[in-house]
């Protein structure tokens, strides 16, 4: 990272895993632009969903950024049901928003970063917050969520064979089941006790935890670590 305080784009901020990024980068000396889907103080408000909302929020942060940002964790995330049986147009629809959300803006913005590193001749960091669904797959209700998280993987890995000798470095993290707002419609509807006893650990990751392996990455991660998958859902999915 360069010597002056670094600048990180932190998609989905305001809340979860994103909003513990952002405060533990915070405590780090970093410089965070907060990102969200409504207005909010301090939050770029930009809509994923939207095929111009990637663009938008770029192209904001880099302005309120004075055209320097060094590193993007690409957090931002859907994770809805939607059952085979509901109806062509609705599944559709459904798959599409939750691609454009989970994977294709997470591409959008990485490659707005790498072009923006690559045109001032610097490195930068880029941190995909995937999910154990992109090995081993998730529920009968979330194909796409499953697609999605496992694109981000491929991803994440193109870039770090494809830009490591220009200092341009990623870095991926496959939770499980956290405790945020996200998961907790499905906790809520599921068998928590059951879903705690396939975690050998015994119950599931804080927000907390999921920041501190975002904000190793960020910040403090061997260059030589690029292209790593760092695993984090006790051990209820090893590889």
């Amino acid at each position: 990272m360069n010597e002056k305080r670094p600048v990180f784009l932190v998609t989905g901020s305001t809340r979860g895993i994103g909003a513990a990024i952002a405060r533990q980068l915070r405590a780090r000396g970093a410089s965070v632009i907060e990102h969200g889907r409504k207005p909010a103080a301090g939050v770029i408000a930009a809509d994923l969903a939207d095929p111009g909302g990637a663009a938008l929020l770029w192209e904001t942060a880099l302005a309120q950024a004075d055209g320097r940002i060094d590193g993007l964790i690409n957090n931002a995330g859907l994770f809805a049901e939607n059952p085979i049986d509901t109806s062509d147009f609705a599944w559709l629809d459904a798959w599409e928003e939750t691609l454009r959300i989970n994977l294709t803006a997470a591409a959008q913005l990485s490659r707005s970063a790498v072009r923006h590193w690559q045109a001032a001749s610097r490195g930068g960091r880029i941190v995909h917050v995937a999910s154990r669904a992109a090995h081993r797959g998730d529920s009968p209700d979330h194909w796409h969520y499953a697609a999605a998280k496992g694109g981000m993987v491929a991803l994440h890995k193109t870039l770090a064979r494809g830009y490591a000798d220009q200092g341009i470095l990623s870095f991926a993290i496959s939770p499980g089941f956290v405790a945020t707002d996200m998961a907790a419609d499905y906790l809520a509807t599921n068998d928590a006790t059951a879903l705690s006893a396939q975690i050998p650990l015994g119950r599931v990751a804080s927000a907390d935890e999921i920041a501190t392996i975002a904000t190793f990455c960020a910040l403090d991660a061997p260059a030589s670590m690029t292209g790593a998958v760092i695993d984090a859902n006790g051990a209820s999915h090893v590889r």
